[in-house]
């Protein structure tokens, strides 16, 4: 996800896959190409507790990036300590609940992986079309 919640890159296993396994396959999934920022400190990477073993940051360093792994409790204090403060985390959880609302994903129904790998796609591209601001409104005219 970006910074916005749109997704960059989909991966689909099997649901007995833990996330830390795929995490090199989703980060060379990315589908749109960013060119290199001019300092490192524009591209960073934000993940969970699970994230936090030596494979798993040496896959995050190989692809250029920032590595920000904390787990619930030290975010939540980062934020007692200063409100102000984005959550990080909430805009990946905010983006799998949109998954959710897609009635065809929720339950996976679909015997072939290919069909879908092809409906998360199509729901990943209407989601992007959403985060778009238009001055119409193209659905109702």
């Amino acid at each position: 996800m970006d910074g916005r919640g749109v997704p960059l890159s989909l991966v689909v296993t099997g649901a007995n896959r833990h996330d830390v396994s795929q995490l090199q396959a989703v980060l060379d999934a990315i589908v749109v190409e960013r060119p290199s920022p001019p300092v490192r400190r524009h591209k960073h990477l934000c993940a969970d507790a699970g994230y936090t073993g030596a494979p798993a940051l040496r896959v995050i360093a190989q692809h250029d990036y920032i590595a920000h792994v904390k787990g619930r409790g030290q975010e939540a204090d980062e934020l007692k300590r200063d409100p102000e403060k984005k959550v990080r985390r909430w805009v990946v959880e905010v983006a799998h609940s949109w998954f959710n609302r897609f009635r065809k994903l929720l339950v996976r129904y679909e015997k072939l992986n290919r069909s879908f790998l092809a409906l998360n796609h199509l729901a990943a591209s209407i989601m992007a079309f959403r985060k778009i601001k238009l001055n119409v409104n193209i659905i109702y005219g």
